[in-house]
């Protein structure tokens, strides 16, 4: 391989890279719908802020991620993005019509969790060290064992 080709790899490989990386909010329509067809998502509307509505359950656990790769807004059904390895819930869904799973990730905080969960909230072995911006509204139980903040609860 010639030097120009390794200059001409590595830049595409960063361009790349640069394009998955970009945050959600930059997402245009076609991305979104390459993400949700990775991810599995189906029966789902794009709403004009670019987050989704997603008519269903979603799961996106056990897949490694640092970060959740879209942007949600309501959810129909239960949301599972445990066993990840989030330090953050940007771009979860402000409302979840199921149960909300995030156990098994790097989380400090719950900030940015979804403000209304209609059924458990699980959020076990993080590293979560207050209540604060936990949800207005939990109709299920709330399970976050194997926390610091369990050790003074």
């Amino acid at each position: 391989m010639k030097s120009e080709d390794i200059n001409v790899y590595k830049s595409f490989n960063i361009y790349i890279m640069m394009k998955y990386l970009k945050m959600f909010e930059n997402f245009n329509e076609e991305d979104i719908h390459a993400i949700c067809k990775k991810y599995g998502i189906k029966n789902y509307t794009i709403n004009d802020d670019g987050s989704i509505d997603v008519y269903n359950s979603v799961h996106i656990d056990s897949k490694k991620l640092k970060k959740l790769p879209l942007k949600f807004n309501k959810i129909d059904g239960d949301f599972y993005c445990n066993c990840n390895r989030l330090t953050s819930l940007k771009g979860c869904p402000k409302e979840v019509n199921g149960d909300f799973n995030c156990f098994i990730n790097k989380l400090t905080s719950l900030k940015y969790c979804p403000k209304e969960v209609y059924g458990n909230f699980t959020c076990y072995s993080n590293k979560i060290t207050s209540f604060d911006h936990l949800p207005f509204s939990i109709d299920g139980e709330f399970i976050c064992g194997y926390n610091p903040i369990y050790n003074i609860w």
